[in-house]
């Protein structure tokens, strides 16, 4: 079934070129299980890359812009009174799918963003007191604009931690550049795609990878990089358990990705910037200035011995 997601890579590699790393990345986070967040200027991919993800594996693909005036239950859904049934209606609002590209996500406000909260950690909405169960899988892929941008609100910690990843994807290299313009139209493209696989399929290998086994060495690893954010003085606050918790499953992806029954230290190295560096905010140096978390966590890494 692995086999079958390295299909589905390739599909989309041929829609967003010269991302083979981001792409990788962006499967062993829907594989761990966990949501996709995506930070970067407009025009560089990021709603391209989550469309071709999406048809790729075959996956219930929505939408939704996200701008100030967006309110929770334009994404949740909203009970409406319908005469003829003498009562209210549940009608489910745009969550309700496979995958959830929550497009720009840090224009609308606080309020619409803590909307997601429960939709990402419960894989369920609440509206009027009733519950009702997402689709599985449940993929949310969210992209947010650089803060600078005129009409961003910051994401909180708490939505920050929902997110089990965090890449960049940046300027494509001119080789790739070239050929996004002497190619085809990338939204002519993504009706070309097939799909890999079917859903069932990927959360049968979702569930596969509690057999991907971590030793106890590779384990006190992770705790060893978890208590060094703590204790480095790097970070205003360290990994939570969470994110221990995070950091552990997505090297039990990317092993499954690289065809191996168990973990290895270069797994967790693998992913440990785009699973920390979001999570973690750096303290002032001497001179005031902060460093990069991308770099602090690079530096986190070099310290903690194998």
């Amino acid at each position: 079934m692995f086999n079958k997601l390295h299909a589905a890579a390739r599909q989309v590699d041929s829609i967003v070129v010269g991302k083979d790393q981001q792409v990788r990345l962006a499967l062993t986070c829907l594989l761990a299980g966990g949501h996709l967040l995506i930070e970067d200027l407009p025009g560089v991919g990021k709603t391209t890359l989550a469309h071709a993800l999406a048809l790729s594996l075959g996956l219930k693909f929505n939408r939704v812009q996200f701008t100030s005036d967006l309110l929770p239950a334009d994404v949740a859904g909203i009970s409406v009174y319908e005469r003829e049934k003498n009562g209210f209606v549940f009608h489910p609002g745009p969550v309700f799918t496979q995958v959830l590209l929550a497009d720009e996500i840090n224009r609308a406000t606080p309020k619409t963003q803590s909307g997601l909260l429960e939709a990402m950690e419960e894989r369920q909405v609440t509206v009027d007191g009733v519950t009702h169960v997402l689709p599985e899988p449940f993929f949310v892929i969210a992209t947010q604009n650089p803060a600078h941008q005129v009409g961003t609100f910051p994401l909180p910690e708490s939505q920050l931690d929902r997110f089990l990843m965090c890449l960049s994807l940046g300027y494509p290299d001119a080789q790739a550049e070239r050929a996004l313009l002497m190619g085809q139209d990338r939204r002519a493209m993504l009706k070309q795609i097939t799909a890999a696989m079917q859903p069932a399929e990927l959360a049968a290998a979702q569930r596969a990878l509690r057999e991907i086994h971590a030793s106890p060495a590779l384990i006190d690893y992770v705790l060893a990089l978890a208590q060094a954010s703590r204790e480095r003085g790097l970070f205003a606050e360290g990994l939570s358990p969470r994110a221990a918790i995070a950091l552990l499953q997505a090297g039990r992806a990317w092993a499954a990705l690289e065809g191996r029954d168990h973990v290895i230290p270069e797994d967790i190295q693998a992913v440990l910037v785009p699973v920390c560096a979001h999570r973690l905010r750096p303290l002032k140096s001497a001179h005031g200035m902060a460093l990069a978390s991308r770099d602090l966590v690079l530096q986190l890494q070099k310290s903690v011995p194998l």
